[in-house]
């Protein structure tokens, strides 16, 4: 009675109610920060003990990383930052401090070792530098004199067209969307944390981008670029996909930008008759996988998912689609 009181439909009452009551503590955190506009002191004091958090601290090394290749797919110690930023871990937790220093460390030295540069252009693997600032900042570095270079790196190495781009081959007609999305929200993150210009103007050119295609269509037939952009995986990682697409655009105050309708129709359509949403897709495997394996089990593709639901009503609340009751 309290939500239709609200406003709040019955489905949504629902999602948000099987979110509070999730194990983890990083989840109902998440959900009474980006849903109902509340903090939970409780919840964000137990995010490092709940199981999620607690696997990907698992195997710490003294050096703050977890041995091995920082971009090990998806067990390095970059994964793991990326994680534990998304999940909000306190950044006052010395293991959370031990392991954005290792990455910071990591990825300026990376800094040393500029992208080359075709017909004008630098092929940047910018979404990992991006991914990075947005993790380091998230996590405490904000201010560090070496996350300042990181921002002002993948800045200079931005196309004319608002993207980044890896590819050798690229004619530099069009950026990659896989490398220009965590760009976006490092600079986003960035330029929330400290408040400087250049970062914002480059992480809005970049949601400009997404926005010109329609989040997800060809500018000249108007069908999906990709399919798999269509599909509802967790975590990202560096790719591409509608939700992760429309996370960003929320973060620019773009929502309700005629453009990002298309995208959230989409949306709409993929919700699960009990209001949640499935991960449609998925780039891990399980901790015992020989290949791209994962510390954490997310939820396997095809089954309701606690982080795609929460997101999903986070873009649909933006866009003025669903009532949280706020």
């Amino acid at each position: 009675m309290v939500w239709d009181a609200l406003g709040v439909d019955e489905k949504t009452a629902g999602a948000v109610a099987w979110l509070l009551a999730a194990e983890d503590a990083a989840v109902r955190s998440l959900t009474r920060r980006d849903l109902l506009g509340e903090d939970s002191v409780a919840d964000r004091a137990a995010i490092t003990t709940g199981p999620w958090v607690s696997a990907l601290l698992a195997g710490q090394q003294e050096d703050g990383g977890f041995g091995g290749d920082a971009y090990r797919k998806w067990t390095g110690a970059h994964w793991r930052l990326v994680s534990l930023a998304e999940l909000a871990a306190p950044a006052d937790d010395p293991r959370v401090t031990a392991a954005a220093e290792h990455v910071l460390a990591w990825i300026v030295e990376d800094l040393k070792y500029p992208p080359r540069v075709v017909d004008g252009l630098p092929r940047s693997h910018a979404s990992v530098h991006g991914n990075a600032l947005g993790a380091c900042t998230r996590l405490g570095l904000a201010g560090d004199e070496r996350t300042e270079r990181l921002a002002e790196a993948i800045i200079s190495w931005q196309w004319p067209d608002g993207g980044w781009n890896c590819d050798n081959r690229a004619d530099g007609h069009r950026s990659s969307f896989h490398e220009s999305l965590r760009t976006a929200w490092g600079l986003q993150e960035y330029a929330a944390a400290t408040g400087h210009p250049g970062a914002r103007e480059a992480a809005d050119r970049a949601v400009e981008l997404f926005l010109q295609h329609r989040v997800f269509r060809r500018g000249g037939t108007g069908e999906p670029i990709n399919a798999r952009w269509l599909s509802t995986p967790y975590p990202s990682y560096w790719h591409y996909d509608v939700l992760s697409a429309l996370l960003v655009i929320a973060r620019a105050d773009r929502s309700t930008d005629p453009r990002a309708s298309d995208a959230l129709d989409l949306v709409e359509e993929k919700r699960r008759p009990d209001g949640r949403w499935n991960a449609q897709a998925q780039w891990w495997r399980a901790a015992d996988s020989k290949t791209t394996p994962e510390v954490v089990d997310w939820g396997s593709a095809g089954e309701p998912n606690l982080m795609v639901t929460l997101n999903a009503l986070h873009v649909l609340a933006a866009a003025g689609r669903v009532s949280l009751g706020q």
